[in-house]
């Protein structure tokens, strides 16, 4: 999938998610993606594997509701079994290693991070890593994730190598193998990426549930800002974060990306 085929289903998420009270038509959805009903059709299966009627289903607050009433029991026995989760697909083993003292008082110089840009089904992503793990996985555009990830590492060397991370990448989104993960963060905001670690596939949580596996219902706001630092899209599963009501709550990346995550997810996990 490339990454004008994600513009296309973005829009129709958007479209869907707007509409969704108004149930419509296969026409009307295809229109707001400029494409034919015949050929949004195709691709919209290839990319979520179901059809656009039965995506909208997974869009509405109602289902993200659901989809919480049915996560606590598994959430608590993931967690009390130190599980990345239960899913199906997308299961990845990640291991995270942290950016050790003397990394983070260098601010990486010394160290050598390849990175390169590539197409996902959500999206063209920039993705680089050390040699002790994925170190960076955003949506943003090129030039600005780039500088994101200089002002992470701001005496790093910074090398394309796209023939490096494009196998990393196709990795990552395939699931077939283990991730190590080299994050640089504070001693609290690892706790938190390690128990959004925790969350199943296709299962969500809420900020408080979190905080109150990670220390204590009352940090609730502490993690929030957590899992908005998170530098690992996908990998470490912000997304799956939801506010209590149901309600899907901001996304670093984008709102519709979260959506479309959360939503594939659900129907992968069937």
């Amino acid at each position: 999938m490339n990454v004008a085929d994600y513009s296309r289903i973005e829009k129709a998420i958007v479209f869907l998610d707007r509409n969704y009270q108004e149930q419509p038509s296969l026409d009307e959805v295809a229109k707001a993606a400029g494409l034919s009903p015949f050929h949004f059709q195709r691709l919209f299966r290839r990319w979520a594997g179901i059809s656009p009627k039965r995506f909208l289903q997974f869009l509405t607050a109602e289902h993200a509701r659901a989809l919480l009433e049915q996560s606590r029991p598994l959430l608590e026995a993931a967690f009390e079994a130190g599980l990345s989760g239960t899913g199906r697909l997308h299961d990845l083993m990640v291991s995270i290693h942290a950016a050790t003292p003397g990394e983070i008082k260098s601010r990486g110089e010394g160290m050598h991070i390849a990175y390169g840009t590539h197409a996902t089904r959500f999206g063209e992503c920039l993705v680089a890593t050390t040699a002790r793990g994925v170190c960076w996985l955003s949506f943003d555009e090129h030039e600005e994730a780039l500088g994101e990830l200089q002002k992470r590492w701001p005496k790093a060397r910074l090398v394309a190598t796209q023939s490096q991370t494009r196998a990393l990448v196709e990795r990552i989104f395939a699931a077939d193998k283990p991730v190590d993960l080299h994050l640089r963060g504070t001693n609290f905001q690892i706790r938190v990426w390690e128990a959004l670690l925790r969350i199943p596939v296709g299962h969500v949580t809420t900020y408080e549930e979190v905080a109150e596996q990670v220390c204590t219902a009352r940090a609730t706001r502490a993690v929030a800002s957590a899992v908005g630092a998170n530098p690992v899209s996908w990998v470490i599963p912000c997304h799956r974060v939801i506010r209590k009501t149901g309600a899907l709550g901001g996304y670093r990346w984008g709102l519709p990306r979260k959506q479309a995550m959360l939503a594939w997810e659900s129907a992968a996990a069937l």
